[in-house]
């Protein structure tokens, strides 16, 4: 009985330790930059997200966005950009600000870093899984080889001239 007990002891030891553990290490490199942020830049204070109106600081890995008047400091973005893909979106990178409150120059950043702005072409530092261009099928004109529709040449699913033949005719 004593043997049995010792076991489970044992087990909720060992099943706590991993818990604490995995608690402990959830934040592994704090201050650097996210795995979306733009790579080639290791000492950088904020980045601005001109599609959302928001400021991202590096070190406290936290998102900055005016709201319920006034700015807000949070882990996570507003509720309104919760399907904004961050390795998409357009990063300004902001190397030449230390202070720590980005939002001073916001209706400057504003104005030059509009919605949709894109500057140079960026790569993020890491990869998100699902950033493949989706493949889709050509459908509607048909177009495939030709100035003609599912056909190889000039007429109409023909390798011609012609309509639904191989030559210059209508469908013979």
């Amino acid at each position: 009985m004593k043997t049995l007990k010792l076991i489970i002891a044992g087990i909720i030891i060992l099943v706590s330790g991993h818990s604490m553990q995995a608690q402990v290490t959830v934040n592994l490199n704090p201050g650097s930059p996210p795995s979306w942020g733009p790579a080639g830049y290791s000492a950088v204070n904020y980045y601005y997200l001109p599609d959302v109106q928001s400021y991202y600081d590096v070190r406290e890995s936290q998102f900055i966005y005016f709201g319920q008047g006034k700015w807000i400091r949070s882990r996570n973005l507003p509720t309104q950009y919760r399907n904004y893909n961050l390795y998409n979106g357009y990063k300004v990178v902001l190397d030449d600000y230390r202070g720590s409150t980005p939002y001073t120059y916001f209706k400057s950043h504003k104005a030059k870093y509009y919605k949709g702005y894109k500057g140079k072409p960026q790569k993020t530092i890491g990869s998100y899984r699902n950033n493949k261009p989706k493949q889709y099928k050509s459908v509607g004109n048909g177009n495939k080889h030709g100035n003609g529709n599912n056909g190889h040449g000039n007429g109409n699913n023909g390798h011609g001239n012609g309509n639904k033949g191989h030559g210059n005719g209508k469908n013979k």
